[in-house]
C-alpha cells in the first residue's frame, strides 16, 4: 500500500497559511476546522508545518499567551515530507522515529496532501481486516481431503 492510496480515499481538503502570519490566526482556523496542523506555504512553497505540538510549546514558552508570535517563529521549518510513492510501512517507520504525527506529501515542488498518523493507522488497520476475512474465507472453503487408503 502507498501514501497515493490514502490520498484516494481521505481527500484532497487542505488548509496553509503564511509564514508572516500572526500565530492566533493559525490556531483560530486550527480550531474552526477542527485540525490538528496546518501547511505552512511561502509564495506556493512548503516552508514549514505548524502543529499542536508547536503551539503548545510557544504558548508555555510565552507565559501561557501566544502573544504577538508569528506562525514562522513557531512553525517547524524542516517538517518530515513523503511522496505518493512512498509505501505505508516506509511511512510508519519514519513518522515512529520522529515522533510525527503529520506529514506533507510532495510530488517534487507540489503538495499534495497531508497525511496523519491516525490516516496511516486506519489504513493499515482496514488493510490487516481485508487480508483476515479473505483468509478466513479461503480456510472456511478449504478442500476436505479423503481419507488415506488402508493397506493391508
Amino acid at each position: 500500500m502507498k501514501v497515493s492510496d490514502i490520498l484516494r480515499v481521505k481527500g484532497g481538503t487542505l488548509f496553509t497559511v503564511s509564514p508572516g502570519e500572526a500565530l492566533a490566526t493559525g490556531l483560530k482556523t486550527m480550531s474552526e476546522r477542527d485540525i490538528g496542523s496546518l501547511v505552512v506555504m511561502d509564495r506556493g512553497e512548503l516552508a514549514g508545518m505548524l502543529t499542536f505540538r508547536e503551539v503548545i510549546k510557544a504558548v508555555v514558552g510565552n507565559g501561557g499567551s501566544v502573544g504577538t508570535s508569528t506562525i514562522a517563529s513557531v512553525m517547524d521549518g524542516k517538517p518530515l515530507t513523503c511522496t505518493p510513492e512512498t509505501e505505508i510501512d516506509e511511512v510508519r517507520r519514519m513518522m515512529l522515529e520522529r515522533h510525527a504525527r503529520y506529514m506533507p506529501v510532495m510530488d517534487g515542488r507540489t503538495l499534495m496532501g497531508v497525511i496523519s498518523f491516525y490516516d496511516v493507522a486506519k489504513a493499515v488497520v482496514e488493510s490487516q481486516d481485508f487480508e483476515n476475512r479473505m483468509l478466513k474465507a479461503y480456510i472456511r472453503d478449504w478442500p476436505v481431503d479423503e481419507a488415506p487408503a488402508r493397506q493391508s
